[in-house]
């Protein structure tokens, strides 16, 4: 039997942002590099729509090629969603190398976020530290360890 998972070999977390989309996520790329593509409900017509869009609201939105990988659009005609900054959006990033990884930290930090929590070597053996966005979102680094190398046997 195929294995037809392996056709899906991408996997993107879809927000519901709570009226800032394209905010965020122009920040985002920013900080994360790749490409954005935008949808506006302004280039739509909505006018079969069961709710009225505010100008310049998102319907959908895709981050990908460059660090992260996320969708996402404006949460309209729907319960409000959670606020960025709830602790229920929480991302975690894991570069190659320890530089890389202290690179990151410092690059969301100096964008108006700030360091949760500082990148170091964690009991677990990687480096880890974690940094919440100007948005309130955390975005926890982990560079895994490098394997032991075995030596020759005595």
């Amino acid at each position: 039997m195929e294995d037809t998972m392996a056709q899906y070999p991408s996997f993107a977390p879809y927000i519901n942002f709570p009226g800032n989309a394209a905010e965020v996520l122009e920040h985002w790329h920013e900080l994360f590099g790749g490409d954005l593509d935008l949808m506006s409900y302004d280039a739509m017509d909505t006018s079969g729509f069961p709710f009225t869009p505010p100008e310049g609201a998102v319907a959908h939105a895709h981050l990908h090629g460059g660090l992260v990988n996320i969708a996402g659009g404006d949460a309209i005609g729907q319960a409000s969603p959670a606020p960025l900054d709830c602790g229920v959006h929480s991302f975690i990033l894991q570069p190659a190398t320890v530089e890389a990884g202290r690179e990151l930290i410092e690059r969301i930090a100096s964008a108006g976020g700030e360091v949760a929590m500082p990148f170091e070597q964690a009991p677990w053996g990687a480096h880890y530290g974690q940094a919440k966005d100007r948005f309130g979102v955390l975005w926890q680094i982990n560079v895994e360890a490098a394997p032991v190398q075995a030596g020759p046997e005595d």
